[in-house]
């Protein structure tokens, strides 16, 4: 009993206030090299869809070997993979609601790209978008919170646990499985229920994701992490969460153009990591109310211009299927196309276009 008392007096009692007075501390190196590492992601990744896009394109043009044969398509894939990986680290360092803002560099640096890798014309809309882009990058990047914790494995499980959370997560919950529903069952199939699926998945995303990269980071300062489940936990949340999360991308991808996919998913996607961010690691907590108004008017300028630089983007090339070249016919020279009647039997088969070709010359003759 006497060892019992003696036990319990000399371990360490932690206090909430104490252990996130012992946490926030963050140099501003830290806060800058978080920045500079999502950015340079972000033009990684971008680079990356220029490169599958290319590649896709010259696939088309020649209509050889499929596209996952070439190398310059695989590269684009490493080189998504090495941004993507910047954009995990980033979170370790800097503020999850505004990693996540910085996105928008990922959409300034393709349309840039684009203009000089793949000689797409320079519209007006991309100007003034990239201006507002940059000018709300810039914004957001200056009023954000610059106090970013060091997420460590207890601190974890204290934010998982506090009552803010979990209603939270009680309502994100009631609220997915009502567009669910929505989507599953009664079929209702528009892009605002699809994208707020995916958003709703993606704050679960940058939690895990921030927790995961934040205990990997003090880890390897030498501050162990990776022997608490609750890394383990986490890291089973951020694999699921990115799994659902691309499934329902796909999805929307396929019932909807890129041009609208793409912006709104931004826009949904920065919001959820910024509501997460402010109620599980209380980012915004002390923050000047100057602050949070100038961060939320940097964020909307850069929703303006990702819409105005997506909107309207020119569409690759298809061939028309319902045409044949008859160059690709061996022993023929023409280049003309002809399309045969779509009441005979040999519609759409190469003995139609052969007979339609033949013809053509008697006439001549």
């Amino acid at each position: 009993m006497e060892n019992s008392s003696s036990f319990n007096a000399s371990a360490p009692v932690i206090s909430a206030e104490a252990l996130r007075a012992e946490i926030l501390e963050n140099p501003l190196q830290n806060y800058l090299l978080g920045i500079i590492i999502s950015i340079c992601g972000n033009v990684l990744i971008s680079v990356s869809l220029n490169i599958q896009k290319y590649a896709h394109v010259r696939q088309a043009q020649r209509g050889s070997k499929p596209y996952y044969t070439s190398r310059m398509w695989w590269s684009g894939v490493v080189l998504m993979g090495i941004g993507e990986l910047g954009n995990f680290a980033a979170y370790g360092f800097a503020p999850a609601s505004l990693i996540a803002p910085l996105g928008c560099v990922s959409v300034i640096a393709s349309a840039v790209i684009s203009v000089f890798f793949l000689k797409e014309t320079v519209r007006a809309s991309d100007i003034v978008g990239g201006s507002l882009a940059i000018t709300g990058t810039y914004v957001l990047v200056t009023f954000a919170p610059h106090a970013s914790t060091h997420i460590t494995a207890h601190l974890v499980q204290y934010y998982a646990i506090s009552w803010h959370f979990l209603l939270y997560l009680f309502v994100e919950v009631v609220l997915f499985c009502i567009l669910l529903y929505l989507y599953k069952r009664r079929g209702v199939k528009h892009i605002v229920i699809v994208m707020l699926l995916v958003a709703l998945l993606a704050s679960l995303t940058v939690i895990s994701v921030k927790a995961v990269s934040g205990m990997i980071t003090e880890s390897i300062k030498g501050q162990l992490q990776l022997i608490y489940p609750i890394f383990y936990v986490m890291l089973v949340v951020m694999v699921a969460s990115c799994a659902f999360q691309i499934k329902f991308l796909n999805q929307a991808m396929k019932m909807f153009d890129a041009t609208e996919v793409v912006p709104i998913n931004f826009v949904f996607f920065t919001a959820s990591a910024i509501v997460a961010g402010i109620i599980f690691y209380q980012e915004f907590e002390g923050l000047a109310l100057l602050n949070v108004f100038m961060f939320l008017f940097g964020c909307l300028l850069s929703f303006v211009g990702v819409f105005l630089i997506t909107r309207n983007r020119p569409k690759i090339k298809q061939q028309d299927p319902t045409f044949i070249a008859m160059d690709r016919i061996p022993g023929r020279r023409n280049t003309d196309k002809v399309q045969p009647e779509a009441k005979t039997q040999t519609y759409g088969s190469l003995a139609a276009k052969l007979m339609c070709n033949r013809a053509g010359q008697t006439d001549e003759s």
